[in-house]
Parts: C-alpha cells; sequence; structure tokens
C-alpha cells in the first residue's frame, strides 16, 4: 500500500511542473493577436502602434502592461468615465486585454519635452520633492524621479502628452476620474498652475 501511495506521489511531482509550465505558456500574452485588435479596435485613436498621435488621447508605447489591463478593465466595468472607452473595451475579453496591453509594452516610445519654460520649475519641484507645506507628496515617490512609473501599480509618466496628464490630474481632482484613490488625494490639492506645470515637467522627462 505504502508502495503505491508513493508512486503515486512521485508521478503527480513529476507531472506537476509540465502542467505548470503548460499553464504558463497559455496565459503568456500574444503579441500578434495583441496588434490585431490594435489596429482593429484602438488606431483610430491611439495610432496603430500607441506612438504619438493626438495630444487628447494617451500615448501607450511602452506603458506598463499591467496598468493598461487595470484601466482596460476599468473602463468596461464602469469604474472609470469615459463614454468611447466604455464601448471599445465592452467588445475585449481579458486575454484581448492582456494581449493588446502587451503589444503596446513591446514598443518604445519617442521621447517627448516639456513646452512651457517658465512652469518647467515649479514643475520640477513639485515633481522631486512635493509642497510639504500643503502635505503634497513628490510625484517621483510613486511614479519614479525618471517618469518610469512602477509595474503594476503607477504608470509611466515620462515623455506623455501634457495635455494628456494634465487633463487627468484635473478629472481625479473634479472628481471625475474615480479609479486611484492617491492620485484623487494628491490631485484634490493642487491648483491648476501647479497641475500644469507637473504635466508639462513630466511631458519632457525620459
Amino acid at each position: 500500500m505504502k508502495s503505491a501511495l508513493t508512486t503515486l506521489l512521485l508521478a503527480a511531482a513529476l507531472v506537476a511542473p509540465a502542467h505548470a509550465e503548460t499553464a504558463k505558456a497559455a496565459t503568456k500574452p500574444d503579441l500578434k493577436k495583441g496588434e490585431a485588435t490594435a489596429t482593429q479596435v484602438c488606431a483610430a485613436c491611439h495610432t496603430a502602434d500607441g506612438t504619438r498621435g493626438s495630444p487628447a488621447n494617451p500615448i501607450l508605447q511602452n506603458q506598463h502592461p499591467e496598468y493598461l489591463v487595470k484601466q482596460l478593465a476599468d473602463f468596461k466595468a464602469g469604474k472609470r468615465a469615459n463614454a468611447v472607452m466604455q464601448g471599445m473595451a465592452a467588445t475585449l475579453s481579458e486575454e484581448d486585454m492582456r494581449n493588446v496591453a502587451a503589444f503596446y509594452a513591446s514598443k518604445q516610445a519617442k521621447p517627448g519635452f516639456a513646452k512651457d519654460k517658465e512652469l518647467v520649475a515649479l514643475g520640477e519641484r513639485i515633481w522631486r520633492g512635493g509642497l510639504p507645506d500643503r502635505q503634497i507628496p513628490a510625484c517621483a515617490g510613486c511614479h519614479n524621479p525618471t517618469g518610469a512609473g512602477i509595474p503594476s501599480q503607477f504608470p509611466r509618466l515620462a515623455g506623455q502628452h501634457a495635455d494628456y496628464t494634465q487633463a487627468q490630474m484635473l478629472a481625479f481632482r473634479d472628481g471625475v476620474r474615480k479609479n486611484s484613490i492617491q492620485m484623487s488625494g494628491v490631485a484634490a490639492r493642487l491648483n491648476d498652475r501647479e497641475i500644469k506645470a507637473v504635466a508639462d515637467y513630466s511631458a519632457g522627462l525620459q
């Protein structure tokens, strides 16, 4: 009896890694399928490869795939409000989201640049050190000193369109965008000029 049980346990131990590898392969994003989704569903607003299109829309190249998946899921679930994106995300399965996010993440974004020289110094001060007297933390604490962000948690902002970043910060501040408690809290303490300064400064980070 003990011999038979030992044999079964040994067989299970040998088979388990094979199943794990199969499962891992099955969940690995398919970049070709992601490209197809990007071309068919996303290209009209985000360009075919997520590059520098309209300043009103985000650059998706080199963004953390986990962050993109979360945003698509939030749009689909109605946690993030945007009529156009809610309609687009509604057509995507979880697999579609992972594939298209991985496709955009695989692309290298072109460098951006700051446009308003008068605001750069203020933007840099808030980004690197925050505004301690008003309990506003440094942006770099979550988004990295270089704007690279933190995978699975905070998006890459380096090189992002300043217009888009500014619009999102205003949306957080005004309660229109509600899918990040941290950003809602930070943006609530920033005025229009400070938000514009941070957005413009981050656009020039590399």
